[in-house]
């Protein structure tokens, strides 16, 4: 189980493969992107469809086409890609998912699940797209399961 709806997992984990590859000048096609991350390709279309749409990651059509970043893209934090798909819930919401939580009406869960909010925030909002590039390159980090 992860933190991130399927759909944002999907998504997170293509944006990093096409990072990885991008660093080239290379273009990816849904087809690869789709086996190297686990995802079914019509799903992964759509998802990627709506990041480029957001401005997320740049895409070309015909031959040479493909999806890709360039350097201004590999700068984006993490959390734009999560806001795009998911929205801010998960930096702004309810462990518990009610809408009248708050620091005056808490549920149960509020005061630690706070505390791990701000950090995961935190994170998603200074990591950068690209971060990950030369770990990834070097096969230190794994984007499929």
């Amino acid at each position: 189980m992860g933190l991130f709806s399927k759909t944002c997992e999907y998504g997170i984990r293509a944006v990093f493969y096409i990072a990885q590859r991008s660093h080239a000048g290379y273009k990816c096609g849904i087809k690869e992107i789709a086996e190297q991350v686990n995802s079914p390709e019509a799903f992964l279309a759509k998802i990627l469809q709506q990041l480029s749409k957001a401005g997320l990651i740049l895409s070309a059509k015909g031959p040479n086409g493909g999806f890709y970043f360039d350097e201004k893209g590999l700068q984006q934090p993490l959390s734009a890609i999560v806001n795009a798909i998911d929205g801010n819930d998960i930096f702004t919401g309810c462990a518990m998912g009610l809408q009248q939580c708050s620091g005056h009406n808490p549920c149960p869960l509020h005061n630690e699940f706070k505390k791990i909010r701000t950090q995961i925030t935190s994170m998603m909002h200074t990591t950068t797209i690209g971060k990950f590039n030369a770990q990834l390159l070097k096969g230190q980090l794994r984007l499929d399961k």
